[in-house]
């Protein structure tokens, strides 16, 4: 597995696939063909469907900059090998003089056809849940121990950044009011959610209420085009931060314990990139949200000092009852329903902390299988419920337009 460096990005929304990657991908290739003058890219799959939505052709031409570009949006059938795939042609005075083939898998991640030359050195030896947690009880350590002995400590001193943007990411969220680009009208809620409570509130409802608006703060703020870590995409990465913050507040936790629950969620979202998958154009809303829930409940349980059985409980119930999840966003765009998702998922995390304090010697699914099922049921899924904005919620409002 790769360090979670590569997990935890911290960049520009609103989408880590359709636009952190492409912009990766045309960055990289600019620099390889310093003599080109002109780069046409063609788009296919996911990229291609929902590609003006969230703002992809934006994205490469600006990177490719001061380089005369031209984006092109191809029609199916898509006979390519990765959902989300980009071919870069380089000229030079009309002339081809290179190209590329480049998938963005997920997370911002990028993978060059037929070539290892910007892969990601794999640093950790252990890629399943089961051989990590057998190494951790063998050594009388903890996950987070586990991270910091596998990439040292610059890894520390990185989360303690991720952490600081992840807060700023929250208050900017619940400071800014408007409504969003794009077209479909969606106002900003997360500030009126937060300055709802009364004083006859129960702590329950005030829990609902607040860790919902910092989810709907950070999925603003990304649909928004602020700067967010991806957790483990941009599309899901509300969940995270807003459990944690919640929890810091309520239970006063130091940064340095936040630090080592985000080493924790970030190695459960690392071994889901690893034996599955963390894109939604690849495998689903449940590939995105359904990740970024288990990485949440995890990343709660080291907070409060649970045992191994009780993290796996947490993560593979939060992942499992998401399985099946589509990915259909209105009109492309990472608004709907994109962002009450993220806040829907934070409150399944804290409930997934619940249930592992009483239940985890009760598992009968190994969250290394439950992985497994969420990539096959993916794999499985109609193209039409993977970023496509081609059936489900899209379809619906598609309709309503139309009528």
């Amino acid at each position: 597995m790769e360090s979670l460096r590569y997990l935890y990005k911290i960049g520009r929304g609103p989408s880590s696939s359709h636009t952190m990657g492409p912009d990766k991908a045309a960055r990289i290739f600019k620099t390889d063909n310093p003599e080109a003058d002109e780069v046409k890219v063609y788009l296919y799959g996911s990229l291609s469907d929902t590609g003006k939505g969230h703002k992809t052709d934006v994205a490469i031409s600006e990177a490719l900059e001061p380089l005369k570009s031209e984006i092109i949006f191809t029609k199916p059938p898509y006979n390519v090998p990765h959902v989300n795939t980009m071919d870069f042609v380089a000229y030079k005075n009309g002339k081809e003089i290179s190209k590329a083939r480049v998938m963005s898998v997920g997370g911002g991640n990028i993978v060059f056809e037929g070539s290892t030359l910007h892969d990601n050195p794999k640093i950790y030896s252990k890629n399943s849940f089961t051989e990590i947690a057998q190494y951790c009880a063998e050594e009388n350590i903890r996950l987070s121990d586990y991270v910091f002995q596998t990439e040292g400590e610059e890894i520390r001193e990185y989360l303690h950044e991720v952490w600081k943007v992840m807060k700023k990411s929250v208050h900017d969220g619940l400071v800014a009011t408007g409504v969003l680009d794009g077209g479909l009208g969606v106002e900003r809620k997360a500030q009126l959610l937060y300055n709802q409570g009364h004083i006859d509130e129960r702590e329950v409802t005030r829990e609902n209420r607040i860790v919902c608006s910092y989810a709907f703060a950070v999925s603003e703020n990304n649909a928004g085009g602020g700067v967010i870590v991806t957790a483990p995409t941009c599309g899901a990465c509300a969940v995270v931060p807003s459990v944690l913050k919640y929890m810091q507040e309520k239970k006063g936790f130091s940064d340095e314990e936040i630090v080592k629950a985000l080493a924790v969620g970030g190695l459960i979202g690392n071994l889901v990139k690893t034996n599955a998958s963390i894109s939604g154009a690849e495998c689903g809303c449940q590939a995105e949200i359904g990740t970024a829930c288990s990485m949440a409940a995890a990343a709660l349980c080291e907070l409060f000092n649970m045992g191994l059985g009780q993290i796996e409980y947490a993560a593979e119930v939060a992942m499992e009852h998401m399985l099946g999840l589509t990915c259909d966003p209105v009109c492309g765009l990472v608004q709907i329903p994109c962002i009450e998702r993220n806040a829907v998922a934070a409150m399944r995390a804290i409930n997934a902390l619940s249930l592992a304090n009483f239940l985890s010697n009760t598992r009968r699914i190994s969250f290394d299988s439950v992985v497994d099922t969420m990539y096959r049921t993916g794999k499985d899924l109609s193209s039409r419920y993977k970023e496509t904005s081609q059936g489900g919620l899209a379809q619906v409002e598609l309709r309503k337009q139309e009528d």
